[in-house]
């Protein structure tokens, strides 16, 4: 396993919640992990449609890979997960941060999810510890847990210098993640970002979203070097109260995400709809003036 090898790193921009997703690969005919792939939902209708895991499908199938890993960096509040779709067309293993059990914990009860829903992180295939070690074919990785945002937030840390954040960092125009969500906290972020920046300077870093800040062209990849000099709201010399006070501020303002509630409902399943009901169909529920 050569852990200094640099990973091959395919972006996928899913325009309709503008969620990156990536393949990680050691070249054509290797092993790979696909991180945070998106299933397309229609909000209005209720409809699922597979297209832009199918474009990740595609990709791998063209250059011969095989999937190793089906990787998630957190429950994510803003798309549904593909990972059932990919696992059942491609293979791999489905995993994520230890910390999902508290997330499962927290919105099985705000969705009365029911006695049959597992809180121990079952759904998955693995749970990640922090510090944890992996490989994807020949190339080393290492989980970095870095809550904040969630308490199942973890980055990966791929060929010791490609690194996924998810939603923990943004570009270094667009800022931080929000901590408002159930189990957030601004100081818990502020710490875990500090831990990805202590990391060497020219690490490459890849984020889950980007949204065009002042109309600029999407991006997904910066370095390390350049969050701890630019990032609007944790660049160098910004101390941990400092930066809880403007989190906290800005967070407030924040409308809640389009798709968080049937978003978490499904990714805190690891990707798979709620059992159906008697009549054979799948339900999610809203909660009302509960968020």
């Amino acid at each position: 396993m050569t852990g200094c090898a640099a990973p091959a790193v395919e972006p996928f921009f899913d325009k309709a919640t503008s969620t990156v997703s990536y393949v990680v690969h050691g070249g054509p005919g290797s092993r790979c992990a696909v991180i945070d792939p998106v299933l397309d939902f229609d909000m209005k209708s209720g409809r699922t449609r597979t297209g832009s895991a199918e474009r990740i499908a595609a990709f791998v199938r063209a250059h011969g890979l095989a999937v190793e890993w089906i990787l998630e960096t957190h429950v994510h509040a803003d798309h549904l997960t593909a990972a059932p779709f990919l696992k059942r067309e491609l293979g791999g293993r489905t995993a994520i941060g230890a910390g999902v059990v508290e997330v499962q914990r927290r919105f099985g009860e705000l969705f009365n999810a029911g006695p049959d829903f597992r809180t121990d992180g079952s759904q998955f295939d693995h749970l990640f510890a922090d510090g944890e070690r992996f490989a994807v074919g020949e190339i080393a990785g290492q989980v970095l847990a870095t809550p904040g945002h969630t308490p199942a937030c973890v980055s990966y840390l791929i060929g010791g210098g490609a690194l996924f954040v998810g939603d923990t960092l943004f570009m270094p125009d667009g800022g931080t993640a929000r901590c408002d969500f159930p189990g957030g906290d601004a100081g818990t972020l502020y710490r875990s970002i500090r831990r990805l920046l202590d990391l060497p300077a020219a690490t490459r870093l890849f984020v889950c979203h980007d949204y065009g800040p002042g109309g600029r062209e999407i991006a997904w990849e910066t370095t390390v070097g350049e969050q701890r000099r630019a990032n609007i709201h944790v660049h160098d010399g910004i101390g941990e109260e400092d930066y809880i006070a403007m989190r906290t501020t800005r967070d407030r303002t924040l409308d809640m995400p389009a798709l968080m509630l049937p978003a978490v409902q499904v990714n805190m399943r690891a990707g798979y709809l709620p059992p159906p009901e008697a009549n054979g169909v799948s339900y999610l529920k809203i909660p009302v003036n509960e968020i």
